[in-house]
């Protein structure tokens, strides 16, 4: 760049363009898009938006929930021609979400209104499961037990009520969604209470939704009949909480001189004297983490089948195992579910619940659109250097342990 002459003064601006300084102007730290950073209402992660329908298409789910497990790296031979990397191959860092089937429950009609979708009715499956009971107990061991009691009495009376509702909702609605749940049973947590969610039902007419819908009741839906490998998929859900945090960590300011009076790990100037308040823009001390995130373009590598015990093995390598590294997951420990694999890191903790959703666009990049052949998953114990795929290569290596033989 040209510099004027003579230069500009202090922060004067001349009519060429000069070289400035961060002293001066430079982007601010830390992005605004995201106030206000205080923790989530809720710990699963919520769908906000649901792909467009496309009456075109048969009616399938649009969204799923799974268990963040841990991650690993596996590795893959590019296919991009084109590009260096084409035929050779990349080690890549994975994530494992388990999800076992989730069993449908419920009904939701919507119509549209002038200020949004207005839920018409709503049609309860005949049995719900303990699991799904408890989430509408805040104390389950001192509770009656007598949800859906007498809402089940009206399957048991020919369900006139049921089918009358049904035909409601073809008849005045234009959103269809399912009222699901996990089977938290299956994953090995704490906790007994399942998480509940609505998913869109998208395409086919209205008829075709509900009927869609209707043959799901009380049934298990696997994560393959909504998600296909290769997809790019969003995971929705709640970041890792840091607690109450500084402006150095939370909005990545830059430190004070060492010698500067009580602290240097603070914002200098919070703001002129007048408006003489602080601004809601100017970074400040307070909540870091368990926010509410959503991130886009998640590529699927495999989908795993939970009674396969070799669901970690490929073409290439031969090697009998399962997705569980030696010693299980840290933190979680074994997946014997059916399980999810993306590429890269996902949000939240591991055992955090996680929201998987369709993409919203339609998807034409050469990422999206590349086919994966992986030949290699680590299942190597994650907990200090692991050097073997498999307990029994260990054992064959290292022979048997004194409290093994004892």
């Amino acid at each position: 760049l040209r510099a004027a002459w003579p230069p500009s003064r202090g922060r004067g601006r001349s009519t060429t363009r000069t070289m400035s300084h961060r002293k001066f102007e430079h982007p601010r730290c830390g992005s605004l898009g995201f106030l206000p950073k205080k923790r989530a209402r809720r710990q699963r992660g919520k769908v906000k938006k649901f792909p467009k329908d496309d009456q075109s298409k048969a009616p399938h789910l649009t969204a799923f929930m799974g268990y963040k497990a841990g991650m690993t790296h596996i590795m893959r031979e590019v296919d991009k021609p084109g590009s260096k990397l084409h035929k050779k191959e990349v080690v890549e860092a994975v994530t494992i979400i388990e999800t076992p089937p989730m069993v449908v429950v419920g009904i939701v009609g919507y119509v549209r209104t002038a200020t949004g979708l207005r839920c018409l009715t709503t049609v309860w499956a005949a049995h719900l499961n303990e699991e799904c009971k408890r989430r509408f107990y805040k104390n389950w061991y001192h509770a009656k037990k007598k949800a859906f009691t007498k809402y089940a009495a009206k399957h048991a009376d020919g369900a006139k009520d049921i089918e009358r509702e049904l035909q409601r909702i073809k008849d005045y609605c234009e959103v269809v969604r399912v009222i699901a749940h996990t089977q938290i049973r299956k994953v090995k947590l704490e906790q007994k209470k399942a998480h509940i969610a609505e998913i869109q039902v998208n395409g086919g007419s209205v008829a075709d939704k509900v009927d869609f819908a209707k043959q799901f009741l009380e049934k298990q839906v696997p994560c393959d009949a909504v998600f296909t490998q290769n997809e790019m998929i969003d995971v929705i859900g709640v970041s890792k909480g840091k607690g109450y945090e500084g402006v150095v960590t939370r909005w990545g300011v830059t430190r004070l001189p060492r010698k500067t009076h009580r602290g240097l790990r603070k914002v200098a100037c919070i703001g002129a004297w007048h408006p003489a308040k602080v601004q809601w823009s100017v970074a400040r001390a307070g909540q870091n983490g368990y926010h509410h995130r959503t991130e886009l373009n998640k590529k699927v590598y495999r989908l795993g089948k939970g009674e396969d015990k070799n669901n970690a093995t490929t073409d290439f390598d031969l090697t009998e195992k399962a997705i569980t590294p030696v010693g299980g997951f840290p933190h979680y420990g074994q997946v014997n579910e059916d399980y999810l694999m993306v590429k890269g890191c996902v949000v939240g903790p591991r055992k955090r619940v996680l929201t998987l959703r369709k993409s919203l666009l339609e998807q034409t990049s050469r990422n999206a659109l590349e086919e994966i052949k992986l030949k290699f998953i680590d299942t190597a114990s994650k907990f200090g250097h692991g050097r073997f795929q498999t307990a029994d290569e260990k054992v064959k290596f290292m022979g048997m342990r004194k409290r093994k033989i004892a």
